[in-house]
């Protein structure tokens, strides 16, 4: 029989542990602030309540700083080329609620560049209100914020005749289509939007429908409310996506961050060329017809249902 190997003197010849050699545990909280890109101000994202007081950040907050540091990468480089010496860039931010993404860019781009404006637009009074503090407090002067819906700001005459940058982050529904709108009729350069609910096609495709294809089968995707939903977004962004082409824009879609981020992640970059696409516009109408909504629909996408014209045509397009 093997005999039981004898550990007693192994064991007392051990160094007794000192609770106190121990090495130091990393600081969670340094850990978490590495997060931040070079340059941001931690007492900003403070006041923003993206992190703590006592400098964490917690999975909500990192989820949506996540979503502004990826939408800045894209935003930067048109910053960068759209600027001049004489001016700019300046920056429409629609839906901007607490105006995470109009601080961070202020912040991490315009604040060291030393000119340029950024315009947050806003409903909420008590948001504006908040982010005109802020933007005192920081000392942050060339933002201004206005008290309006997306649609009424394209007449606001807090702003100027063109804007460089339109952005957009998940503004709700048809607020994407008005900051669209706004930055055609304000000669935007860029628009980059990433839309979010939207309900307007799903209700016309409810309400009539969609009675050039409800006796095929393609009628079986729009049957179930959740899918009606789903198309209706769906067909939504690649009806926006040919409203820019056929306005003038190149167009890339791609994500903002992973989906289990945000369900809501669909990224729309434009960049203006002046080379209007009659394609587009043939696509566009088209697959609005499919569907029998160019006349309920048609109108916002630029087109006169009873005219075959180019969508964007009587638009103000940048020089």
């Amino acid at each position: 029989m093997k005999k039981k190997k004898d550990t007693t003197v192994a064991r007392s010849t051990q160094q007794p542990r000192n609770a106190g050699s121990k090495p130091a545990a990393p600081n969670a909280a340094a850990a978490e602030l590495s997060e931040l890109r070079p340059g941001q101000s931690v007492e900003l994202l403070k006041e923003l309540h993206i992190v703590t007081r006592e400098g964490r950040l917690n999975q909500d907050s990192r989820r949506k700083l996540k979503q502004v540091y990826h939408l800045f990468n894209f935003i930067e480089p048109l910053l960068t080329e759209l600027s001049t010496p004489d001016g700019g860039p300046t920056l429409a931010d629609h839906g901007a609620g607490k105006s995470y993404l109009g601080f961070i860019l202020y912040d991490l781009y315009f604040k060291a560049l030393g000119r340029g404006h950024i315009y947050g637009v806003e409903t909420r009074t008590e948001l504006v209100e908040k982010s005109r503090a802020l933007a005192h407090q920081l000392a942050f002067e060339r933002m201004s914020f206005l008290n309006v819906s997306v649609a009424e700001s394209t007449a606001a005459g807090q702003l100027p005749e063109r804007i460089d940058v339109v952005t957009a982050l998940h503004a709700c529904d048809t607020a994407t289509d008005d900051a669209l709108a706004f930055g055609l009729q304000k000669h935007a350069r860029a628009m980059v939007l990433v839309p979010c609910c939207q309900a307007e096609m799903a209700a016309c495709l409810r309400q009539g429908k969609a009675l050039q294809l409800a006796r095929t089968p393609l009628a079986e995707l729009w049957r179930h409310p959740l899918h009606t939903r789903e198309l209706g977004s769906q067909v939504t962004n690649v009806l926006r996506c040919l409203y820019l082409e056929a306005s003038g824009y190149q167009v890339t879609v791609t994500e903002l961050v992973g989906w289990e981020h945000s369900m809501k992640n669909e990224l729309i970059i434009a960049r203006y060329t002046g080379q209007r696409k009659r394609s587009a516009a043939e696509r566009l109408r088209a697959i609005l017809e499919e569907f029998g909504l160019d006349k309920a629909l048609g109108a916002r996408f630029g087109l006169d249902p009873q005219v075959d014209s180019v969508p964007g045509a009587t638009a103000a397009a940048p020089l």
